[in-house]
């Protein structure tokens, strides 16, 4: 790391379980974000100021006046811009010293694939099962870590998907049955702390993964509900059966 780094990231270097190593693999890893949303927002916020060096991210979707209520990357100025495309300004804005790459239109599986290929921890902070269960399926297929999230009114989930660790289960372990039926924030709403409080979660644990921080939270389902301030941790076991994971296919 250059001076500038030192002093930019010397609090966390400072952390005796991070130290100048673990500093130096954020500084030198590469992160896909996919979606730029509530999520997405705070997600991509704190992986810039930790200083990861290279971030990717992937939304087709354009800046509504709904968004602000709790899509903290992005401003009024820039209502009608692509999502993934404000959020690099923002990003650069904070950190210009990372290299950002924004990608405004959908991927094909296939090219999708190739970018999880080049990564180091894939963040999915899409609104959507269909999404989800693709990215899983993809990470899964490219051996690369996967920390999934969502937020509906107070009510917050996130689970880390390690497909190093053969033990543990994937997201289509866990939401077999899970399907677009499912509520939106747009018909249900969302309370803007909530979808921020998992965004932050979700860096928090890429961030681990990549530095060897702490524990991996594989197998394990965390819940929040935001009315009552308490999380509730679930074990959740790999299902023998599994379409995307299991060990009879």
């Amino acid at each position: 790391m250059q001076d500038q780094q030192l002093d930019r990231y010397s609090r966390h270097i400072l952390l005796p379980q991070l130290d100048y190593d673990g500093q130096e693999a954020i500084v030198n890893s590469r992160v896909l974000v996919l979606g730029a949303g509530g999520l997405g927002s705070s997600a991509i916020m704190y992986l810039a100021v930790s200083g990861v060096g290279h971030l990717t991210i992937l939304d087709p979707d354009h800046v509504e006046l709904s968004n602000l209520q709790r899509q903290i990357v992005h401003t009024e100025e820039r209502v009608g811009m692509n999502k993934a495309l404000s959020a690099k300004e923002q990003v650069l804005a904070i950190n210009s010293t990372l290299e950002v790459e924004a990608i405004d239109q959908l991927l094909t599986q296939e090219q999708l694939l190739e970018e999880i290929k080049t990564m180091d921890v894939i963040l999915d902070c899409t609104d959507n099962i269909k999404s989800r269960k693709l990215h899983n399926r993809l990470c899964m297929q490219a051996g690369k870590p996967l920390v999934s999230a969502a937020a509906i009114r107070f009510e917050g989930q996130m689970m880390v998907i390690d497909p190093k660790q053969a033990d543990k289960p994937c997201y289509e372990c866990v939401y077999p049955d899970v399907n677009e039926g499912d509520m939106s924030c747009s018909e249900s709403g969302i309370f803007a702390p909530v979808v921020g409080l998992m965004g932050i979660h979700q860096a928090l644990e890429a961030l681990k993964l990549i530095s060897g921080l702490g524990d991996n939270l594989s197998g394990k389902l965390m819940s929040f509900d935001g009315l009552t301030g308490t999380w509730r941790n679930f074990n959740v076991p790999k299902q023998k059966n599994c379409p995307i994971c299991g060990q009879e296919n």
